[in-house]
């Protein structure tokens, strides 16, 4: 059954009109997403592009010695897949959900046909590669010139913006490999955050009391991607 613009919950579709929505919609598969699924393979043919529904996707950089950090975050307002945008069929990074959801899948090569027969439908996706480029870059800034709770707080506010609700299911092994820092500094920052109540943990849980005052602790830490995401893309990143 083909599906409609109105039904779905990714804010890249819903952004798209209705003549380049119908384009895709055809080739659209709803997929269950489960953690630890890799959706994207290291230096393997991307065979699909997924647009989220619900759920987190990670963007991880592996180094030879397999070193891994994460470099994207992705959730509703989103793809993976993206190196397809730019007609590059693989990636030395992996992509793998990193909290359990589900998304609408279609084939890389069905994308790339309609996104050569629409300059529209190719604008808007573009500009969603130029929005995580952009993510990367003040992740690189952040893990170079902030504190650990700076940076802490920004993964947060991060996951809260595309989740729902104020329970995010995240690991102390996840954020780990969000801040690439050693696990006892996850535990030990969360502890300070609990302090204060602004969040309240449980085994592979965060509860967040006070967003207002993450934001604060975040500082400019965070916020640029959003505010980009919001004028390239013509939504704001949160539902």
């Amino acid at each position: 059954m083909t599906l409609s613009k109105s039904s779905v919950r990714n804010r890249l579709l819903q952004a798209m009109s209705e003549d380049d929505f119908a384009r895709l919609a055809p080739h659209l598969e709803p997929v269950t997403l489960s953690v630890k699924q890799v959706l994207v393979e290291a230096n393997e043919p991307i065979e699909y592009v997924h647009f989220l529904e619900a759920g987190l996707a990670s963007v991880v950089a592996i180094s030879p010695d397999n070193e891994r950090l994460e470099v994207g975050h992705i959730g509703r307002e989103g793809m993976t897949g993206e190196p397809i945008l730019l007609t590059v069929d693989y990636t030395p990074h992996q992509t793998f959900i990193q909290v359990a959801g589900s998304g609408l899948r279609i084939r890389a090569d069905d994308l790339s046909a309609a996104m050569e027969g629409s300059p529209s439908l190719k604008g808007l996706l573009l500009h969603w590669v130029q929005v995580l480029m952009i993510q990367t870059a003040q992740s690189a800034l952040a893990n170079g010139r902030f504190a650990i709770q700076e940076r802490l707080a920004r993964w947060l506010l991060m996951c809260h913006d595309r989740m729902d609700g104020d329970d995010l299911p995240l690991t102390h092994e996840f954020l780990s490999l969000m801040l690439g820092v050693r696990r006892s500094g996850v535990t030990e920052a969360l502890h300070v955050l609990e302090g204060v109540k602004i969040v309240r943990t449980s085994r592979g849980r965060i509860h967040l009391l006070d967003r207002a005052r993450l934001e604060e602790i975040a500082g400019a830490c965070y916020g640029l991607p959003e505010a980009e995401y919001a004028r390239l893309i013509g939504l704001p990143l949160k539902n």
